[in-house]
């Protein structure tokens, strides 16, 4: 299998992956929610949940041809790999006396993930089809 395929196959699963963030919320709150009780009681929470479930989307549609939607793709990865740093660092903070540890198992490394293979598979479809 080629990079560009195995970047078709990565968009579809990401994009998945980042329309699952609610549910995914439900079942590990403390790896993927960043506040206590359900994940709508938190607005900031929802927002977050709506651009990354039209992002999932994007990638999803993206995959149809990926060299086409180069931007789309290094904009999922490089916001993906800045969100997992500030993250990571706020992961060590407490606020409100809630302990984010839990994110250095659960959504920063989906995050450093995302932008380690979209990113190699784009440069490697991309390199290949020049």
């Amino acid at each position: 299998m080629n990079a560009l395929s195995l970047l078709k196959i990565a968009l579809v699963v990401f994009g998945v992956v980042m329309l699952l963030i609610y549910p995914l919320s439900i079942v590990w709150p403390a790896g993927w929610a960043w506040h206590m009780g359900a994940p709508y009681e938190s607005d900031y929470f929802m927002m977050i949940v709506g651009v990354y479930a039209v992002l999932g989307i994007f990638l999803i549609l993206a995959a149809r041809d990926p060299l086409a939607n180069k931007s789309l793709i290094w904009f999922a990865a490089w916001s993906s790999l800045v969100h997992a740093g500030i993250m990571a660092q706020q992961s060590f903070g407490m606020t409100g006396g809630m302990n984010h540890m839990g994110h250095l198992m659960g959504d920063v490394p989906a995050l450093l993930g995302v932008a380690v293979v979209l990113g190699g598979l784009l440069w490697s479809a991309d390199k290949s089809a020049a």
